[in-house]
């Protein structure tokens, strides 16, 4: 059996609900990062007083994740920032539980405050704009659990820059990727863009994210494994120096 197609099965089983998310991200740390410890996880006393600060539940989906990785930050926070149950807020509108920061604070992750009350709710986004009238909460993703394989995933595009790569993408970029690799079991998101979207790619032992054919993010599980994939989809990838 081919690891490309354990984790392809792994992460079908993934998508499909909270028990399969943690165990496809227990075996990708140990696979592509390291393997998750008890340590790896907030104490329920951190999440207990996360909870009598905002005066609320957190969801099941979210305080299984946090107690499970949620201080590992090379699987949650290379890029993007996931909050710690300290962090955890509520938006000024009083719309959602805020649980994650894009980079630069362009943008949010949340859990609106009507959907608390599900074990594993939908996950939505907000973008920061100049004019904040016009900002709005936006479906992500249609489960908890499922973001967190994305933010997981995601995040590993943004280890080891030898390991991590990018490709100001074009037709014929996206062309190579769809002919040399497989499509995995993952949604396009954001929801409801399905024609701009997100969607996931695999060769050997290399990931890769097509966003929406303008930008295509790989990584390697070495050097050698990535070079591959730049091989198979000539470009100029920003980080190649061969």
């Amino acid at each position: 059996m081919t690891h490309e197609f354990d984790l392809a099965a792994l992460l079908d089983d993934g998508v499909r609900g909270r028990s399969g998310a943690w165990n496809f991200i227990r075996g990708f740390a140990g696979r592509w990062a390291s393997p998750l410890e008890s340590a790896d996880g907030w104490s329920g006393a951190d999440l207990a007083a996360a909870e009598k600060r905002l005066g609320l539940r957190l969801p099941a989906a979210l305080r299984e994740a946090y107690l499970l990785f949620g201080r590992r930050r090379d699987l949650t926070s290379n890029y993007d920032v996931l909050l710690g149950p300290a962090e955890l807020y509520v938006d000024d509108a009083r719309e959602a539980l805020v649980f994650r920061h894009e980079n630069q604070g362009a943008a949010s992750w949340g859990i609106l405050l009507d959907g608390l009350q599900d074990d594993d709710p939908a996950v939505f986004s907000r973008t920061d704009l100049m004019d904040k009238s016009a900002e709005r909460w936006e479906g992500w993703l249609e489960r908890l659990s499922l973001c967190f394989v994305e933010i997981v995933l995601s995040e590993s595009l943004h280890a080891d820059e030898e390991l991590c790569d990018f490709l100001d993408a074009d037709e014929f970029d996206v062309e190579s990727l769809e002919g040399n690799f497989v499509r995995l079991p993952f949604p396009v998101y954001p929801i409801g863009d399905e024609e701009n979207g997100s969607r996931w790619f695999l060769g050997q032992d290399v990931l890769l994210r097509d966003d929406a054919g303008a930008a295509i993010f790989a990584r390697g599980r070495t050097a050698e494994d990535l070079d591959r994939a730049r091989d198979l989809i000539p470009g100029d990838w920003l980080n190649d120096c061969r």
